[in-house]
């Protein structure tokens, strides 16, 4: 196991790093696991703190039925977000970064405290909150064409690359996230809508699950993490020049910019 999980971590960060994507791992390794999937992915963001890349928190994929029939999966998974993946509202985000970059629209967690799981619930989750807000994600893949299948995905950390957080902190109090409709627009036109209820029914559903996942690799969500929580639609294909903006219902809006 533990050659799968080193080798295939060295080609997922060395695909990164030139741009040069790699065959899918479930076939270059048949047999791989979800759990050395998860162990890749470890592995990739201990090198990189090694390196000194600070986690900031965590993203959720796949939970909304329109992302997993888009990639072909059945189940939500996650990846780490690093310091050096986040963007505030008004920066314009560099192409040269990425390989084939697409943005998802999400609700964003900020956290006063701690969860771990198993058996966080959602009532936990609501006392976890500080504040949420509304988040564009940048997702990439290193697997060429993004042939993915979910142990793909799980071991290229998620398919995570960068997240741009805007809008104003807004407290959980009186909210119904369920409700929360979102409208996406690429250069001026709308291109998609959606409600919180896509992410496994409900956002705070989504963050508990995470907590309970992670549990079982003893990874905790901490305090003064953001966890983006799930797409509210299917992803979008960023082109050179576009400009995307998802305003949300209650919470605000975020914009991102993109240029080579």
């Amino acid at each position: 196991m533990v050659t799968i999980i080193q080798e295939a971590a060295s080609r997922l960060l060395e695909a990164e790093e030139t741009k040069n994507v790699i065959e899918p791992l479930t076939v270059s390794y048949p047999g791989i696991t979800v759990d050395e999937a998860y162990y890749t992915q470890l592995e990739i963001i201990r090198r990189k703190v090694e390196k000194g890349g600070i986690i900031v928190g965590k993203k959720i994929g796949a939970t909304s039925k329109a992302i997993q029939n888009m990639f072909g999966v059945n189940q939500p998974d996650y990846g780490h977000l690093l310091a050096d993946m986040m963007y505030v509202e008004g920066e314009t985000v560099s192409l040269d970064k990425y390989i084939q970059p697409k943005v998802e629209f999400e609700i964003g967690f900020i956290l006063k405290k701690d969860l771990k799981g198993p058996n966080v619930s959602v009532l936990d989750v609501i006392e976890a909150t500080e504040y949420i807000v509304p988040a564009i994600e940048v997702i990439d893949s290193r697997i060429g064409d993004w042939k993915i299948k979910f142990e793909d995905t799980v071991a290229d950390n998620g398919s995570s690359a960068a997240a741009i957080i805007g809008g104003k902190p807004t407290k959980l109090e009186g909210l119904d996230l369920t409700r929360i409709g979102m409208v996406a627009y690429r250069n001026g036109e709308m291109i998609d809508s959606g409600a919180g209820a896509a992410v496994l029914g409900n956002p705070l559903r989504s963050v508990a699950w995470l907590a309970n996942s992670l549990g079982k690799y003893d990874v905790a969500l901490k305090a003064g993490e953001i966890v983006l929580s799930g797409a509210l639609t299917s992803a979008i294909e960023v082109n050179e020049g576009d400009t995307f903006t998802a305003e949300f219902a209650h919470i605000g809006s975020v914009t991102a910019s993109f240029k080579r």
